[in-house]
């Protein structure tokens, strides 16, 4: 004899899909080709800026898009992990993936003291608390001897891979950034549909119900902030290591408004949209260089017209057409 539990599960555990979806493969494979040939086309350095604000962006998203939780710090998670890899690279001459993973855990420590104490509160007065936080980095930054204050930390060498690939050359390095910031994205997209990842998207879509089901919505709050602040680690140690230099700009409060942007703009939710939203809002920084202070005017007015038009960011959007999640 059928319960009516038994009949109803039915349905459920058929509609459910196995395994990656066909069209994010052909993305993912699609924008690997691309990046391949990218270094032969454009200018190496700036296709590796976009990488890393690409990962610096997805890395805000997980916690944003898939946790609820709107964070106006992670300047200070991608400027710390700068500084400490800088440091490491410079000051005590060590390998470049060391300085990395070194600027990761700086970046993952860090989340987990403010992450522990931010969870504490939600909404506005989470985003608030760990903006707050993100200024005590910065002012640490500011007055840190071994940071060079407003001079920042320059001429960063970049070393050799394992002691064994010479990374002077962009072109050689542009490969070893696609393969970091590759493997991280696929780690995302990872956490997003896995089993986590589904109590995320629980908790960020009724926070009371998971609660009342027995998740210990706190702990995956936790874990999934220290997992964000971790990932933001990498793109900005990354960055270090390619443009040889950390500075204040790393840890100001408008590196955490322009990751905002960035997410907002390409599809908050979204697994592509952080890339896309990196890769308009890089592209505008170094091509409208010409314009002064009226880039920030030009980015305005831009994020305006595409909240306006693009209310779910430009993946969004596109994904909505083609009624396929992106």
């Amino acid at each position: 004899m059928t319960t009516q539990s038994e009949t109803t599960l039915e349905p459920v555990t058929a509609a459910q899909p196995v395994g990656t979806p066909r069209h994010h493969i052909a993305i993912f494979f699609g924008l690997l080709v691309l990046l391949l040939i990218a270094p032969f086309v454009l200018y190496p350095v700036f296709v590796m800026k976009v990488l890393c604000f690409a990962l610096f962006a997805s890395a805000l998203n997980l916690l944003l898009g898939f946790g609820g939780l709107l964070s106006f710090g992670h300047a200070a998670f991608f400027g710390s992990a700068s500084y400490v890899a800088a440091h490491a690279a410079k000051v005590w001459g060590l390998n470049p993936e060391i300085a990395i993973l070194l600027g990761v855990c700086a970046a993952a420590l860090l989340g987990l003291g403010i992450g522990a104490l931010a969870i504490k509160r939600q909404g506005i007065y989470f985003a608030m608390v760990t903006l707050a936080f993100a200024q005590m980095v910065y002012f640490i930054a500011v007055q840190a001897p071994f940071t060079g204050g407003e001079d920042g930390i320059q001429a960063v060498p970049r070393g050799s891979l394992f002691g064994l690939i010479d990374l002077s050359s962009d072109f050689t390095l542009y490969f070893v950034v696609l393969a970091i910031v590759t493997a991280a994205l696929l780690g995302i997209y990872r956490i997003i549909h896995s089993p986590f990842g589904q109590v995320l998207k629980a908790i960020r879509d009724n926070e009371p119900r998971s609660i009342s089901l027995g998740y210990k919505v706190e702990r995956y709050k936790l874990a999934v902030f220290v997992m964000s602040a971790s990932l933001a680690g990498l793109a900005g140690a990354t960055k270090a290591i390619v443009f040889q230099l950390s500075s204040l700009t790393d840890v100001y409060w408008s590196m955490s408004g322009e990751v905002v942007l960035m997410t907002l703009l390409g599809g908050m939710g979204t697994v592509f949209g952080p890339l896309v939203g990196a890769a308009v809002i890089v592209t505008m920084e170094s091509y409208f260089a010409g314009f002064g202070a009226w880039v920030t005017v030009i980015q305005g007015v831009i994020f305006v017209a595409s909240v306006m038009l693009f209310r779910e960011g430009i993946v969004g959007v596109i994904a909505k057409w083609l009624k396929k999640p992106l």
